[in-house]
């Protein structure tokens, strides 16, 4: 046979190999975002913190103002915090994902400087008898640690910690009579929200 009659190969579009390039280029990206991102973030775990926060609204609204209404959201805090931590041990296991691990460490170093600011506000604020101004400072300060923790995260996350920002800047422009409602709102409502969307898209 020579070389006149072999078949002949049709030749490759360069659009057929544009295309294929962008693909393999679009898997890689999607696959180093995976893997420098924080995908531990518990969404029924939000969800249940979305819950014991509106109970803890309902509670605080009920306590007079000053040492016992501080108490109940100082409370609130720590089975929030009990929660989220417990929620996230469980789907880092279930992922696969160390909570030792770099992007873990690096989630957590952004997401603690605003909860420590607020620990220091709460302190300062209380003594010095401005415990109204609290609701807004801590939505407005959770709502920083958020968006900064979720910038390793899925997208989602820094939106939710941008709602939770919004609320504070509202809860601190209106009158303290309303920080319950937006506590239970922010805490409660945007926790309920998001942390279904997180679950429902994101694995549990």
């Amino acid at each position: 046979m020579t070389s006149s009659t072999l078949p002949k190969r049709p030749p490759v579009e360069p659009t057929a190999l544009h295309d294929r390039a962008v693909e393999h280029l679009e898997v890689i990206r999607d696959a180093m975002e995976r893997a420098g991102s924080f995908t531990a973030v518990p969404g029924w775990g939000t969800v249940a913190v979305g819950l014991s926060a509106l109970c803890a609204a309902f509670l605080a609204a009920k306590a007079a103002p000053g040492d016992r209404w501080l108490q109940v959201w100082i409370a609130e805090g720590a089975v929030a915090g009990a929660l989220s931590v417990g929620a996230m041990v469980l789907k880092a296991r279930r992922v696969g994902i160390s909570l030792g691990s770099a992007i873990a460490r690096k989630f957590a170093l952004a997401f603690a400087p605003s909860l420590a600011a607020g620990a220091v506000l709460t302190w300062s604020l209380a003594a010095d008898g401005r415990a109204p101004l609290l609701p807004g400072t801590w939505l407005l300060l959770y709502g920083a640690a958020v968006v900064a923790g979720g910038a390793l995260s899925a997208r989602i996350v820094p939106l939710m910690g941008l709602t939770f920002m919004l609320l504070g800047v509202a809860a601190l422009a209106m009158t303290p009579a309303h920080g319950d409602l937006f506590m239970a709102a922010g805490f409660g409502g945007v926790h309920l929200v998001f942390g279904t969307l997180i679950a429902r898209r994101h694995g549990g």
